[in-house]
């Protein structure tokens, strides 16, 4: 699985915590409140961050204020289905990091996924 597949909503949905583990990038899942849900190893040893640190916490308050924005947590509010692959710089630490996010969330909006590939 890569982070550009086309059919990766689905893909992930099947997956748990142990197949997320596996994954070459950066996957956070997020609930309809965007409390993390789900939030793979790639990413907790990217952004020195632990699992049991980060998840049931809201994401956009909490974890990643920094995504808390109209690029980011807007779009994944108000855009169903979204499948977008954006440029972005984290700034998490005061340490600028260039990223590719890629946001997705299905009509229902009951599951969304951010998804980090560190370029």
């Amino acid at each position: 699985m890569q982070f550009d597949d086309a059919a990766l909503f689905d893909a992930l949905g099947a997956l748990d915590a142990a197949g997320l583990d596996t994954l070459s990038f950066g996957v956070i899942g997020l609930n309809a409140a965007s409390v993390v849900e789900l939030y793979n190893a790639y990413e907790s040893r990217a952004a020195g961050l632990s699992k049991d640190r980060i998840i049931g916490r809201p994401f956009f308050t909490e974890v990643a204020p920094c995504m808390n924005n109209y690029m980011v947590a807007e779009r994944l509010e108000s855009e169903a289905p979204l499948d977008a692959i954006i440029p972005y710089v984290l700034t998490l630490r005061m340490r600028p990091t260039p990223v590719h996010l890629r946001l997705l969330r299905a009509e229902d909006g009951q599951r969304r996924w951010i998804l980090l590939r560190r370029d």
